[in-house]
């Protein structure tokens, strides 16, 4: 009988050199890509992003409504779900109860009552209104809707107005988070610049450009946006107040990115890479930008992830006070800005379902930050 136990190990040892081989031959980014692979946190918070990013870039067709549609017939309207199954037996598609008005015998209130002998089937990529997709492509079917034109569905309910929560959150989603993409990048590309000739020049312009950085951070940021919301002219249409939003978020946002790099720059400017580029002609720009940025991008990677979180908490919250974004443009701080009196909390609880967005998005840049900083550590258990 022939032992084939030498043959195994071989191939398992050839199989675990061919693994290392592979691993030591790959690109930073490549390992950094694979590490990241091994947080299941990460992971999970991406695709919730990922999925996030997909609603709010495509809410003209995922809402049924425009953000801005009324109906008069079901105002503080309860969420509404689709259901298979009343009390007259079960269907294969989904459906909604009818609605009917009646008069509160207290209040003498119209209220909005389900009837249960009146279904009204969903249907998927239903006609309904017309909107232009992204903003110049026209279209008149959305995700969801119903066979009767004349009903119309509120997964979420409706707000004192009319006005339908899931529509206006889609909206809302895409709103925000490109405020924060935005605002993250006007930010970054400040910090660069600004970091990168404090780190790489040093002396007399490190020390007047680290004023300049401490004077912007020690500025009262809650005074200083009420200042300028106020200086905000009204006749202004609100794309103009959405890119100054931006903009202020931007512009006040790059000190402490800023600092880090010049931080890091300052620790390896006398490195012999670098002595070397110098001596051969390099430019301080080509210097900068090909040789030393790049040995520490992955940890600018890391902070720009982090810094999401900070920028959509301070618009919503900027909007929640109402000196961020007006209506009727539409974020999560805009929308939760209607929900903060006792009433809500009483008969109309759903308007708070903004925030389990705002705290989803957080949360999960937090998570995808977590894991980005282990897998660009090489000295992490992750390697």
């Amino acid at each position: 009988m022939v032992d084939a136990t030498p043959d195994i190990l071989s191939a398992a040892e050839e199989k675990e050199r061919q693994k290392r081989l592979k691993y030591y031959s790959a690109s930073q980014w490549t390992l950094i890509w694979w590490r990241f692979r091994r947080h299941k946190a990460a992971i999970v918070a991406g695709v919730f992003l990922a999925l996030m990013a997909v609603l709010g870039l495509f809410a003209e067709f995922v809402a049924p409504y425009g953000q801005t549609t009324r109906d008069t017939s079901y105002i503080d309207g309860a969420p509404q779900m689709p259901m298979f199954c009343d009390r007259n037996g079960c269907s294969f598609q989904p459906f909604i109860h009818g609605v009917s008005t009646k008069r509160d015998p207290i209040t003498l209130r119209a209220i909005s009552v389900p009837d249960p002998d009146k279904r009204v089937y969903v249907r998927f990529f239903a006609k309904g209104e017309a909107t232009d997709l992204l903003g110049f492509i026209p279209i008149d079917r959305h995700l969801f809707g119903l066979d009767d034109e004349k009903a119309k569905l509120h997964l979420w309910g409706t707000d004192d107005l009319g006005r339908d929560v899931f529509s206006r959150t889609m909206y809302a989603t895409r709103t925000s988070l490109s405020i924060g993409v935005l605002g993250v990048l006007i930010s970054f590309v400040l910090a660069l610049l600004i970091g990168g000739i404090a780190g790489y020049a040093g002396g007399m312009t490190d020390n007047v450009i680290q004023r300049v950085t401490e004077v912007v951070r020690v500025v009262p940021i809650i005074p200083l946006y009420m200042g300028l919301a106020a200086a905000m002219p009204k006749e202004w249409s609100t794309t103009q107040v959405y890119f100054a939003m931006t903009l202020i978020l931007g512009l006040f946002g790059w000190p402490t990115l800023a600092r880090r790099i010049r931080s890091q720059l300052l620790s390896i400017r006398n490195e012999d890479f670098v002595v070397a580029a110098r001596l051969a002609g390099a430019r301080p720009g080509r210097i900068i930008g090909q040789h030393m940025l790049p040995s520490f991008t992955s940890f600018i990677i890391v902070d720009l992830v982090i810094s999401f979180p900070y920028m959509i908490l301070s618009e919503t919250a900027l909007s929640f006070v109402g000196l961020g974004l007006r209506p009727p443009t539409v974020s999560w701080g805009v929308l939760l800005q209607q929900a903060q009196s006792v009433r809500v909390i009483e008969q109309t609880p759903w308007l708070f379902i903004p925030a389990i967005f705002v705290v989803g998005a957080v949360l999960a840049f937090t998570v995808i930050g977590d894991g980005l900083r282990d897998a660009a550590d090489p000295y992490s258990e992750a390697s």
